[in-house]
C-alpha cells in the first residue's frame, strides 16, 4: 500500500482526501492541513513513487507502464483499508485527472470534487513541451527536464514558492519512476477528451489561477458548455498551483464550497464563473 497521512476528527465528520500532482507529494498541502482538519477528517496521499511512497516503486519494477486505473486503485486501497465509503476530494494539476478518473469509475465514492489547476486539455505550448520531454527523457537528466517544465508552467516571480517546492519534491523521485509517470501522461488525450465532453452529476469546483495560461482557457470553455454541476473560480495574481500561490483564499473558497455541498445549497451558491 502507498503511504498516506490521516488526521481524524470524529466519526461524524466528512472525509476530505487531498491528491497531489506529478512530481509533488502530500507536503504541497501544508497550508491546508491545519485549516481543514479542524472540521474534517483529512487524508493526504503520497502517490506511488512520490514523497514517502518513493520506495513503493521499487516493489513494482515489473510494471513498465502505469495507467490511471493503477493509480486510482492505489487510492481506493487506502479508502477501503480506512473503511471510507465516500469522501470529498481535492486535487492539484495531474491529481485532478486522478480524481476525475476515480469519479468516473466509482461515482458512489465521491461526494464532491475540488479541481485546482485542473488539466483537461493540452494547448499548443503544452503539446510542444510534452513532445520535447518525450524525445529527451532518456538523454537528459530528468531533474533538468523537470526544472525546465516547472519554469514553463510556473514562470512568474509570484510562482516561485510553488515552483521551488515542486522541484524539491521531484528530487525524491527515482529516474525509472519519472519515466513511468511521463509515459503515462503521453497517452492521456483520450481521457482528457472524455473529461471535456462529459460532466458528471457530482458537485465540482474548478479553482484556477488567472496566470495559468496553459490550462485555464480549456477549463473556461468547458464551464461555458457544462455548468449544471460544475463551477469555476478564477484567482487573480495566481498561477497553476493555486493552493500555494494563494493559500488563504483557496482555503476559504474550498471551505465555502464544501459547506454548500453538505447543506445541499451548491447550485444556488455559485455563478458559472467568478473571480476572487
Amino acid at each position: 500500500m502507498i503511504e498516506y497521512n490521516k488526521y481524524f476528527k470524529s466519526d461524524d465528520s466528512d472525509w476530505l482526501v487531498f491528491i497531489h500532482g506529478a512530481g509533488g507529494s502530500s507536503t504541497i498541502w501544508f497550508k491546508q492541513i491545519k485549516y481543514f482538519s479542524k472540521k474534517y477528517n483529512v487524508l493526504l496521499v503520497d502517490l506511488r513513487g512520490h514523497g514517502k511512497s518513493n520506495s513503493f516503486a521499487l516493489k513494482d519494477l515489473e510494471i513498465k507502464k502505469y495507467s490511471f486505473a493503477i493509480i486510482v486503485n492505489d487510492v481506493l486501497e487506502i479508502l477501503d483499508y480506512e473503511k471510507i465509503d465516500s469522501a470529498h476530494f481535492a486535487g492539484i494539476s495531474l491529481g485532478t485527472i486522478i480524481i476525475r478518473q476515480l469519479s468516473e469509475e466509482y461515482p458512489q465514492r465521491v461526494k464532491s470534487m475540488v479541481l485546482g489547476g485542473a488539466i483537461i486539455k493540452f494547448n499548443i505550448r503544452s503539446k510542444i513541451l510534452m513532445k520535447f520531454g518525450f524525445i529527451f527523457k532518456s538523454l537528459l537528466p530528468y531533474m533538468m527536464l523537470y526544472k525546465f517544465f516547472a519554469f514553463i508552467i510556473m514562470p512568474k516571480a509570484n510562482h516561485k514558492l510553488s515552483r521551488n517546492l515542486f522541484i524539491r519534491e521531484a528530487q525524491k523521485i527515482y529516474r525509472t519512476e519519472f519515466i513511468r509517470w511521463y509515459r503515462m501522461t503521453t497517452n492521456i488525450n483520450p481521457l482528457l477528451k472524455l473529461m471535456r465532453d462529459k460532466e458528471l452529476p457530482i458537485p465540482t469546483l474548478y479553482v484556477m489561477g488567472e496566470e495559468d495560461y496553459m490550462f485555464l482557457p480549456a477549463v473556461r470553455n468547458f464551464i461555458a458548455k457544462h455548468n449544471l454541476y460544475s463551477r469555476l473560480v478564477v484567482l487573480k495574481n495566481c498561477g497553476h498551483v493555486v493552493n500555494i500561490d494563494r493559500p488563504d483564499d483557496f482555503n476559504k473558497i474550498v471551505s465555502d464550497f464544501l459547506i454548500s455541498v453538505i447543506e445541499n445549497k451548491f447550485s444556488k451558491s455559485y455563478k458559472s464563473e467568478s473571480y476572487f
